[in-house]
């Protein structure tokens, strides 16, 4: 049945039971939300005007294809949408759905022929870059005249980056197929998701509603394992093709498929091959993965040969290691004159724990506490370090038991975190085991992605003064926990066994044990290094319906005394003096006030000559940007640049402050 949906432009008509369970899952998802969420807020008319403007932006963000009518005929339902979600139709959002693939049709049919028109690029005009500043197209002459130069610019764009005309225009045809044909084949579940969520959203940006398949992704990243072949697969021109072999999984244990070969069919077992040519790669996946043990088959396409070829592979446990804690010990005397030290880099990309594995009571089971603690035992065992840095940039959080455990590995025992519930109870998690595992030396670095669970343990070490936090101004400010609830109800017996997803609700804040929350302000950094990250609309501030700062009591715990603003002064002193000097942190300041100039910017120009020698210069920025990433190993958990021997110069720098104060006290 799977193999016959998503492939016409226009919706079919849904089967009864799948409307049942759609009414069934939009009822429960509301009945959940009023009661669960830590806002108390109702669904009423407020909401189901913010639902609507958020679903059509969803849809159509930079306002090219509804036209103003149709954002009329829509309003026209704006307070009545929460009525309908709470008998529990959601039909508003198949029919906006429906509309805009028709308008994204009558678009690209346009569009491709706009692609073969000589357009003039010395004429002198621009397009609009913030939607923000533009209304919806009033008539179709508007909508064209918008599209027409949307197509130049696109076609200018690849100009610029040295295509041919003929290859530009193959490219930008091949572009707009394959926009058409990967929303045509957007499925019920995912419309389903997408309008549930933005109901969701406008509670706060964090709240969600996860289809049964999102949800199985979700798990996957929770538990750092997956059942299926252990290949990274991408979407390129219609075809799956392989952008990477995962080590220890089937296909590298089978050793045939290779990264470049494009899948064009699969079948499970002995059954017939499903052509997965121009199909989604979200479902081609869904084919491929399944549980461990069984076979899948591969048509295969050699990218060497364009051979065809057919593979069965053995389903087996992934372990996704590109996402786990890793560390290294760095000798800073081989990185930075004169410096001398042995400095332990630690990784935490996510704040990761199988909840499944626990329960069961596997003996192994995957756990951000656990992996960190194996590496502290590592640097044990190698000869010891005389400072450790946490590396958190771009973690966006994870379990929240994880963040307290991780902490307990820093500090003796006290509280790590207050969590406040709906009804404003306030409860202090606490660290529980007696002593740290680690209690020399520490350096945090985050960035503007550091969120959630980093904002937990920064905080802690922050506010028991263990260590000094490096980085942006400050970190992404979520200082909301949400709970992932199966989406069911017993009274629906005829549902029963049946997965109708999960809500990600935001139940609990959660605060800092000196009384703040990180919501919105995040953790604020205690020497701030230059990004351009730094200075991105990036953070709980900059997303609508963000939830504002709050405060709470202190929870009563002992100061550390391994900081303080003697210390921080001259750490900073010292750092500034050698990022001024920094021919490379001058790059990065630079790159600064460029990307400032252009944020700032209303239109861009569609003349080539004046495109040309503003990207001129870009290029040849670009190149040496390559060519640093060309010399650091990818994989390097802390490669070598100017901004990670900084990090290094100020824990140098702080270990012996801190070496100097133990000396004196002796």
């Amino acid at each position: 049945m799977v193999l016959l949906l998503g492939t016409a432009i226009f919706a079919q008509q849904a089967s009864v039971s799948d409307s049942s369970n759609d009414s069934v899952t939009a009822k429960r998802v509301c009945a959940m939300v009023s009661r669960f969420h830590i806002s108390g807020k109702p669904i009423n008319d407020e909401i189901s005007a913010k639902l609507m403007k958020r679903f059509i932006k969803q849809l159509d963000p930079q306002k090219l294809y509804f036209y103003k009518s149709d954002i009329e005929q829509f309003e026209a339902e704006k307070d009545q949408l929460d009525d309908k979600l709470a008998v529990g139709d959601v039909s508003f959002a198949y029919n906006a759905f429906d509309l805009y693939l028709q308008r994204l049709q009558e678009r690209m049919d346009y569009a491709q022929q706009l692609v073969d028109v000589d357009h003039d690029f010395t004429v002198d005009e621009s397009i609009i870059v913030d939607a923000k500043d533009l209304d919806f197209a009033k008539d179709q002459n508007e909508m064209n005249e918008r599209w027409r130069k949307r197509v130049k610019y696109d076609l200018l764009n690849l100009i610029l980056d040295d295509t041919e005309l003929a290859k530009a225009r193959e490219q930008l045809h091949k572009r707009y197929r394959n926009n058409l044909r990967t929303m045509a084949q957007t499925e019920k579940p995912e419309k389903l998701e997408m309008y549930l969520s933005a109901l969701t959203h406008c509670f706060d940006p964090h709240s969600s509603y996860m289809s049964p398949q999102t949800l199985e992704d979700f798990r996957i990243s929770m538990e750092l394992s997956l059942d299926g072949i252990g290949a990274a697969l991408r979407s390129e021109e219609g075809y799956t093709v392989v952008a990477e072999i995962v080590p220890g999984g089937a296909a590298d244990a089978d050793g045939r498929l290779k990264a470049g070969d494009k899948i064009v069919g699969v079948a499970q077992e002995d059954g017939e091959f499903v052509d997965v040519v121009e199909m989604k790669l979200s479902k081609v996946v869904r084919y491929i993965r399944g549980k461990r043990g069984t076979v899948v088959q591969l048509r295969v396409k050699k990218e060497k040969n364009n051979a065809m070829e057919v593979y069965k592979l053995t389903r087996k446990k992934i372990e996704l290691s590109t996402s786990e804690v890793k560390g290294k010990i760095i000798d800073t005397g081989e990185r930075l004159p004169g410096k001398t030290g042995r400095i332990g880099v630690i990784s935490i990309p996510s704040f990761y724990r199988d909840f499944r594995g626990a329960q069961r009571g596997d003996e192994n089971f995957k756990s951000t506490a656990r992996d960190v603690r194996q590496v502290l035992y590592d640097f044990r065992d190698q000869g010891g370090v005389d400072g450790v840095v946490i590396d958190l940039r771009f973690n966006g959080g994870g379990a929240l038991s994880e963040a307290i455990e991780v902490s307990g590995l820093f500090v003796d025992e006290g509280p790590v975190v207050q969590v406040k519930q709906m009804d404003g109870e306030r409860k202090i998690h606490s660290d529980v085991e007696p002593g740290a595992v680690y209690t020399g030396p520490l350096v945090v670095v985050c960035n503007r992605l550091s969120a959630s669970a980093s904002e937990i343990f920064a905080g802690v070490i922050k506010d028991y003064k263990r260590g000094i936090i490096i980085g942006d101004t400050t970190t992404h400010g979520k200082g909301t926990v949400q709970n992932v609830m199966p989406v069911s109800n017993q009274m629906f017996s005829f549902l029963k066994g049946q997965d109708l997803g999960a809500l990600k609700l935001t139940i609990n804040q959660f605060y800092r044990v000196n009384g703040d929350s990180t919501q919105n302000r995040g953790v604020r950094s205690d020497i701030v290094l230059p990004s351009l990250i730094d200075n991105m609309d990036l953070g709980e501030s900059f997303l609508d319906d963000a939830m504002e700062f709050d405060k709470t009591e202190i929870a009563p715990h002992e100061s550390l005394g391994m900081v303080s603003p003697k210390i921080l002064d001259y750490l900073k002193q010292a750092s500034t003096k050698r990022v001024v000097a920094d021919k490379d942190f001058k790059e990065t300041q630079d790159e600064i006030n460029k990307y400032l100039k252009k944020k700032n910017q209303k239109t861009i120009s569609l003349v080539e000559a004046e495109r040309r020698k503003e990207l001129s210069k870009d290029k040849e920025d670009k190149k040496k940007e390559d060519e640093k990433k060309d010399e650091a190993a990818d994989k390097d958990i802390f490669k070598k640049d100017h901004y990670n021997d900084e990090i290094l110069n100020i824990t140098v720098d702080y270990m012996n402050v801190l070496k100097n104060m133990n000396t004196v006290q002796r």
